[in-house]
């Protein structure tokens, strides 16, 4: 049995196929009993870093006053949350080519040097290894292949962001043109669920 971590973070509680598809997934992943996480970034949206929050960071745990352990308590927990995971499921619409605001905000919070990746002699070392990432991600339009694949800056950057701190075995799961009428948004739930059928077999 698996420690999944479901990050929700589209800011649509109703229609968004993000949420449904990944939703479904995680329904699949508890019928088989695994244990499940979720963190909804819209409900609950993870706040940007500040100064204050950033110093922390910084400053070694012994030596942090009381306002900074309170000043790095929310980003202890989500790391914690991140590395007691052995899948972390993401809900990922794409907002102007790139992920929502909240959940870079989520990111700025995990990819945290000494917890999540250090750094050596050769270069950064991810710490958050061992785990599996399917991101599932909606947009209105085509960004996977023909001429919009250019403007894809959201699968692009979260293999990044997460390859830094480790996760490097990542499924994507593209729900696409989804703003191209109620056939292009039925092709893609029955994509989805395709998906969904051969990941969680």
């Amino acid at each position: 049995m698996a420690n999944v971590l479901h990050i929700n973070s589209s800011v649509r509680n109703s229609g968004s196929l993000s949420r449904q598809l990944s939703g479904e997934f995680v329904a699949k992943l508890a019928a088989q009993g695994d244990t499940i996480v979720v963190r909804d970034l819209a409900a609950q949206p993870v706040p940007h870093l500040t100064e204050e929050v950033m110093g922390a960071f910084f400053t070694p745990a012994e030596q942090r006053s009381a306002q900074a352990v309170a000043a790095v308590q929310l980003s202890d927990t989500l790391v914690d949350e991140l590395l007691a995971a052995d899948v972390l499921v993401l809900a990922a619409p794409m907002y102007n080519f790139s992920v929502p605001s909240t959940l870079k905000a989520w990111i700025d919070h995990v990819a945290r040097a000494g917890r999540t990746f250090q750094y050596t002699a050769n270069g950064p070392v991810g710490l958050a290894t061992g785990k599996k990432a399917v991101i599932f991600t909606a947009s209105g339009g085509v960004y996977s292949e023909g001429p919009g694949a250019a403007y894809d800056y959201l699968s692009t950057y979260l293999r990044t962001a997460l390859g830094f701190i480790g996760i490097t075995d990542i499924e994507f799961v593209q729900a696409e043109g989804v703003a191209m009428g109620d056939d292009a948004v039925t092709s893609a739930i029955a994509k989805g669920r395709a998906s969904i059928e051969a990941l969680a077999a």
